[in-house]
């Protein structure tokens, strides 16, 4: 009996039906195509390996399969390769290094690889606190957010909470809020960025406040927690921890940079967002005149931020009822006297 087909024929079919035969079904597809809940993203640059192991194992003992999670390390140019002491957890890991760049390309980095539906950053020195950060998780999970606002830690010992507000959208939340200005005290959609970065040209100081500000005005459903879930471990390396002369003037300078942009992008924003963001301003105006006063102590130089402010309307601080700390330093620091009391409570 004669084959219909000739030889190369039959190849070629034999062939087809080989790879129809192996295909993977339809629930192995939706294996290899499962998007992580949640990339976490976490730059380091020369951060102790201890530190660093007890950030990514936090991350490795939440209640997330390696399907459900994406660990990317960013050693943005560590004197020693990070992955040197990561070895045996490489396979959790997607570790890239870089030359120095700092935190802010860092990050964008991390954003651009992640592939998670959100996002989770992280300092490499911190570390997450899985009771209370697994409540973050659930909100995630059960209630489709843009944004999960949660609290920050300074002890590892915490009381487990599981209350939540919401939803809000993200400009009705800062308008009556004063939100953190660390990008690592939120759960994000990826989706929700719509291009938003960080400044490149702003590292370690003030970079975060413009970003967590516009990345709040993008949200609609965001969910807030009192829980504390983040451990902000405080070190002398730490970057707040630095007080030379230096360091001090590059944060009030790249600050005073941050809040100029924000009121610069006030009048393309519709009303509702305005006056969130208008809150937003003010809160860091008035941060700023007294980190200006704590980390200089000098008056001129306070008269002089004032001066400034003034040129681009941001002073005197507006008359508004945001908090009582903020009504009480908006009338002192509008008058030469209340200002020299500033500088003076800041020498004690």
């Amino acid at each position: 009996i004669k084959s219909a087909y000739s030889w190369p024929q039959r190849d070629f079919f034999l062939y087809l039906f080989h790879k129809i035969m192996t295909m993977p079904n339809s629930q192995d597809l939706r294996k290899y195509d499962k998007t992580p809940l949640v990339s976490f993203i976490i730059p380091t640059f020369n951060t102790d390996p201890t530190m660093l192991r007890s950030c990514i194992d936090s991350i490795r003992n939440l209640s997330l399969s390696n399907d459900s999670r994406e660990i990317i390390v960013i050693d943005d140019g560590s004197d020693t390769p990070a992955i040197s002491t990561l070895l045996d957890i490489c396979d959790d890991i997607i570790y890239v290094r870089q030359p120095n760049q700092g935190i802010s390309r860092s990050r964008n980095r991390g954003i651009d690889m992640a592939k998670g539906k959100y996002i989770q950053l992280i300092d490499g020195d911190d570390y997450l606190l899985q009771p209370t950060y697994e409540h973050c998780l659930d909100i995630a999970r059960y209630h489709n957010p843009d944004m999960i606002v949660f609290d920050v830690a300074y002890s590892p010992s915490v009381t487990i909470t599981e209350d939540i507000e919401g939803p809000f959208t993200g400009a009705a939340y800062m308008q009556s809020h004063n939100i953190r200005g660390a990008s690592w005290c939120y759960i994000f959609k990826k989706d929700m960025l719509q291009g938003l970065r960080f400044r490149s040209d702003m590292n370690y100081y003030a970079e975060d406040e413009e970003f967590t500000a516009q990345l709040m005005l993008h949200a609609d459903r965001l969910f807030a927690t009192s829980a504390k879930s983040y451990f902000y471990r405080q070190h002398k390396a730490s970057v707040l921890h630095q007080h030379d002369r230096r360091s001090c003037i590059q944060r009030l300078e790249n600050t005073e940079k941050i809040i100029l942009h924000l009121q610069e992008q006030l009048n393309t924003l519709p009303q509702s967002k305005q006056f969130a963001l208008q809150r937003r301003i003010a809160q860091l105006s008035m941060d700023h005149l007294y980190n200006t006063a704590r980390l200089t102590h000098s008056l001129s130089r306070l008269e002089e931020t004032c001066e400034r402010l003034r040129a681009h309307g941001l002073f005197p601080l507006p008359e508004k009822n945001y908090t009582a700390k903020y009504r009480v330093f908006q009338k002192l620091c509008k008058s030469s006297w209340g200002r020299r009391i500033i500088i003076a409570t800041t020498l004690l």
